[in-house]
């Protein structure tokens, strides 16, 4: 179906080592998580349990880099459904992944089994581990990190809340990483693409058909992701970064403050990525919650690819791509253009041209428009379609350029910048994608008074809209 692949620990993020969190729920695991990574990436709630699935994030320290992860609470229970049994799955699967496990443990609670059954499963992994004792905000508490000594381990005293020990806790787990190693040609880090859509569309079930493993935790119930879940990938040589993030309704329909939470993050995750893929139900077609993410993607300056996901389970009178385009360009001309593929996340149909058409995507979004080019394109498409006077002043556009990539922008040099109609801005950047070949990017065209130091280059003035002028001191004759 593809060649994409959950890459191993060692070669992720070029080359670096992985850290896992682990304990038992609501001893502070994401506060601490998000300490190390010195940035708000993990939910933090009194409520046990909101950390589900394994949240990933980069982190560095006394020069050193490593991959910080952060997981699910670990029971000693039996786990009663599906859901806990997959976050149990799940912190299992990062310890076997890690280099380094950090046991978190609360200090005022004390030794309870579960932090027991933890230590136990990861002194079986046979991983380097350290004890961090949380919840520890005054040093009259670090007599109370005495009382893990039976463990055999050194307590490390800590309070993620209040940033104590913090610092030293990371100059041990740097103390414990592998030696550094050489990373793998072809940079760091890579292209981040964002998976995001309503509740229950299949994001992470796509996620887990991209990666060819259970990265992320998949069950019929909305609203099971909440945390925006970073995994890096490479695919046919070239790295990526998919972003898994949770649903978002709309406001009415959402009630769960932790829900509400997650959907404000994985908006949020727009402006950390690069391309968005908007996963819509086949079934539903486009509906006006859909075309509002993608509108807020647009608006992000994201490049957008269009999943029609859920494509196996229509009828076979259904089953026509041209259709359900139409159907886009009927209820949402906007974004009738964007490039869209019917998929199947359960089957794997249709996901063999997703990586060639992302790549597309992602070669207009950094695409270099030389400035010849964008002033020949401009020239053709004012002859093509005169500008209109406004007010019975005539429009003039002088030459143009691109001044920004990733989205690509371009700025036009005219005699008067707040007199271009939007409509006839519109029309400009649309000969500019077409002649560029810009597909699924949104160009941001910007209008600019010339300065009189500047001289015009477009290729013809009359191709600009302006009249030729006689040079001064030449008779008209």
């Amino acid at each position: 179906m593809n060649d994409a692949r959950l890459p191993d620990p060692a070669a992720s993020a070029g080359g670096l080592p992985v850290v896992a969190l682990v304990g038992r729920p609501n001893v502070g695991k994401s506060t601490l998580f998000n300490r190390l990574v010195r940035a708000r990436r993990a939910i933090v709630d009194d409520v046990p349990g909101v950390t589900r699935d394994r949240l990933v994030a980069p982190a560095t320290h006394a020069g050193r880099e490593f991959l910080c992860v952060d997981t699910g609470g670990v029971t000693s229970a039996p786990a009663r459904d599906a859901l806990a049994a997959g976050v149990r799955a799940q912190t299992l699967a990062a310890i076997a992944e890690a280099d380094v496990v950090v046991v978190v443990v609360d200090g005022v609670a004390g030794l309870e089994p579960e932090d027991r059954e933890t230590i136990r499963l990861v002194r079986r992994s046979g991983k380097p581990m350290l004890l961090a004792v949380n919840k520890l905000d005054r040093p009259g508490r670090d007599a109370l990190a005495h009382d893990f000594l039976r463990e055999g381990l050194e307590p490390l005293a800590v309070s993620a809340a209040h940033h104590r020990g913090v610092e030293a806790l990371l100059d041990a787990i740097v103390a414990a990483l592998p030696p550094p190693g050489g990373a793998p040609a072809g940079g760091e880090g890579g292209t981040r693409v964002a998976i995001i859509g309503r509740p229950n569309v299949g994001k992470s079930s796509l996620l887990n058909r991209l990666l060819g493993a259970e990265r992320t935790i998949v069950a019929p119930e909305a609203g099971t992701t909440r945390d925006a879940i970073d995994t890096p990938i490479v695919v046919g040589g070239r790295r990526w970064v998919l972003i898994d993030t949770a649903g978002i309704r709309r406001r009415t329909h959402v009630r769960d403050p932790l829900e509400r939470h997650g959907a404000v993050r994985a908006l949020g995750t727009l402006e950390r990525s690069d391309l968005v893929l908007v996963v819509l139900d086949a079934a539903e077609g486009m509906t006006d919650q859909d075309a509002r993410i993608v509108g807020r993607a647009w608006q992000a300056g994201r490049g957008v690819v269009l999943l029609a996901n859920k494509w196996d389970t229509l009828p076979p009178e259904r089953r026509d791509p041209a259709d359900f385009r139409a159907a886009i360009a009927t209820f949402h001309g906007a974004f009738a253009d964007l490039p869209l593929l019917c998929v199947s996340a359960k089957t794997g149909e249709g996901l063999g041209g997703l990586w060639p058409l992302v790549a597309r995507v992602e070669r207009a979004y950094d695409a270099t428009l030389p400035t010849p080019a964008v002033n020949e394109a401009l020239a053709d498409a004012v002859a093509s379609h005169p500008p209109p006077s406004p007010g019975g002043r005539p429009l003039r556009f002088f030459y143009a350029t691109q001044t920004a990539r990733r989205p690509p922008a371009v700025t036009v040099f005219t005699n008067a910048p707040e007199a271009v109609p939007a409509a006839y801005a519109r029309y400009l950047a649309g000969q500019l994608v077409a002649r560029f070949c810009l597909v699924g990017v949104p160009l941001r065209l910007r209008f600019r008074a010339r300065r009189r130091a500047e001289r015009p280059r477009v290729p013809s003035r009359a191709a600009a809209g302006e009249r030729p002028r006689p040079a001064r001191g030449r008779s008209r004759r």
